[in-house]
């Protein structure tokens, strides 16, 4: 089963944008989602501050900034 990671922030518009397109191909993917909040400082805000939204499949970044549904779909789809 993939797993999805979206690295996102409070007040974040394209963070809840790709949250929503991540969340609506669990209806035809089965895979694990868990979305972190990089915060305002530390190590993850200053490794992705500049991209997020950030989604990881498989611990591969595979998005930044936008996810295009159609790419997320091909990556999630059975090998």
């Amino acid at each position: 089963m993939h797993e999805v990671v979206l690295y996102t922030r409070d007040r974040c518009s394209l963070c809840r944008t790709a949250k929503a397109a991540i969340l609506a191909l669990r209806r035809e993917f089965a895979f694990e989602f868990r979305e972190i909040d990089i915060g305002w400082s530390g190590e993850l805000y200053e490794e992705h501050k500049h991209d997020i939204p950030v989604v990881e499949i498989d611990g591969q970044r595979a998005f930044k900034h936008r996810v295009d549904a159609a790419v997320l779909k091909e990556r999630l789809s059975p090998s």
